[in-house]
């Protein structure tokens, strides 16, 4: 199903920043046909339907999951002269090569649909073919034939928080962090709050997100996460077995009480008393496949490369999108758009996940550090291009980072320089630097 683009005041449609990876696959010389993956939901119909129709002379769209030719279309052979055709027999649109977007949509419900992408990167390089599906990541792991290295793949994710400034009429707000003005940023700071909380309780699940901003109906939004969060079930049961269902659905259900813990590690037993990895292994990574929970590994040591140091025992889980979080957490809306409840309870759950959601949305794959032997612990560690980033995250104003400060210290061989995100504004302190939450994305610039 695709989803209407959520829409300025103005009724213009907004772009997600997707549309611009999209483009540079467009002309790049070296394309291959492109996969996109993600949960369902996250808008990748859309996605692909609104660059076809906005950088292309004509779309051939497939749903390979409601169109019932589909089913047949690659079974009798990979030859792509006749597939085409059959292309336009479905469609009615005729394909010309860089004139039309070839789009299979739930490729995986077209038996040897994913494999067939290897011949149009051979044999008919000029068409441009998109593809995608709702768990393209289990799938994969299903046994069918994938092309390892005839297709670009791409991930989407739900929209950031700067995209959702643009949906909910916030240009100005967006423009001012674009401009990193943190003199200004700061005397907007009430405004910047006020968002973040309606992000926080809304996300940015597009559907979520459009029906929020042409309603303003809060008990709507909860009911939309509700539905997405029960097809997220219903998927659950359609692609595992009996068993395995069962235990990622504890996993999936345990996700609350794990991230309100002080100390967020995953943890066996907060699912039920006496279980063990073993039992759960597989259920964890059917949710990360799914595109349901991103995994952040602990590393041993705030070094490059952290892959490396990556410790594979030690990990938190979260969601994919606050807003689903904070209905699984069945957070009233009157704490957490109303004051600074959101900000000083929860014990930051809300924030940790929140930042997690940015930096994922970026392309930055996460870790966190924690030392065995005592509480210490660093929320996040990135790596750049440059450096490594030890990243302490504080819900609110309370912005003292002793243990970052701490591992710094310990290790000046290392020359780390770290970053706080919280609710205080813009600041460099020679050692750290201070972002505000609302102002996560300059984590780009560094």
């Amino acid at each position: 199903m695709c989803y209407p683009p959520c829409s300025r005041k103005d009724g213009d449609p907004v772009n997600r920043n997707a549309i611009h990876t999209l483009l540079q696959w467009k002309v790049r010389k070296d394309r291959k046909p492109l996969v996109l993956r993600g949960a369902r939901q996250v808008g990748k119909t859309w996605l692909m339907k609104a660059f076809g129709d906005a950088c292309y002379k004509s779309v051939a769209y497939i749903n390979c999951d409601a169109e019932p030719l589909a089913k047949a279309l690659f079974t009798a052979d990979y030859n792509v002269e006749r597939i085409l055709f059959s292309i336009q027999a479905i469609t009615g649109v005729n394909p010309e090569p860089g004139e039309t977007l070839i789009i299979f949509d739930e490729i995986q419900e077209a038996p040897r649909g994913l494999h067939s992408l290897k011949y149009f990167q051979e044999n008919a390089a000029d068409y441009h073919v998109i593809a995608a599906g709702s768990l393209l990541g289990v799938t994969l792991n299903q046994g069918e034939s994938f092309p390892v290295g005839k297709v670009d793949m791409f991930d989407v994710h739900p929209m950031d928080f700067e995209e959702f400034l643009e949906a909910n009429g916030e240009e100005s707000l967006l423009q001012m962090l674009h401009r990193r003005d943190w003199a200004l940023i700061d005397t907007f700071a009430t405004k910047f709050i006020e968002q973040l909380r309606c992000y926080y309780f809304v996300g940015g699940m597009p559907e979520v997100v459009f029906h929020f901003v042409a309603n303003k109906d809060l008990n709507e939004v909860r009911q939309l996460q509700r539905n997405i969060i029960e097809a997220y079930r219903n998927d659950i049961s359609k692609h595992s077995s009996k068993a395995e269902s069962v235990r990622i659905g504890q996993v999936l259900n345990s996700l609350p009480s794990q991230l309100g813990k002080e100390n967020k590690k995953f943890l066996y037993g907060v699912i039920k008393q006496g279980a063990r990895a073993k039992d759960y292994e597989l259920a964890i990574q059917w949710l990360v496949d799914a595109g349901i929970v991103h995994k952040v590994s602990r590393v041993r040591e705030v070094l490059a490369p952290l892959k490396f140091y990556e410790d594979l025992s030690a990990f938190k889980l979260f969601l994919l999108d606050c807003g689903l979080f904070a209905c699984m957490a069945e957070a009233p809306a009157k704490q957490m758009l109303i004051g600074d409840n959101v900000f000083r309870e929860f014990k930051g759950a809300f924030t940790e996940q929140f930042v997690l959601q940015q930096l994922v949305a970026m392309g930055i794959a996460p870790y966190s550090w924690s030392n065995g032997t005592s509480p210490a612990e660093i929320d996040f560690v990135i790596q750049t291009a440059d450096r490594v980033i030890p990243i302490e995250v504080k819900a609110e104003e309370n912005v003292r980072a002793r243990s970052m400060k701490t591992y710094i210290d310990n290790h000046p061989e290392s020359h780390l320089k770290g970053l706080r995100i919280s609710m205080k504004g813009y600041v460099d302190q020679g050692w750290m630097e201070n972002l505000p939450l609302y102002g996560l994305f300059a984590i780009g610039d560094m």
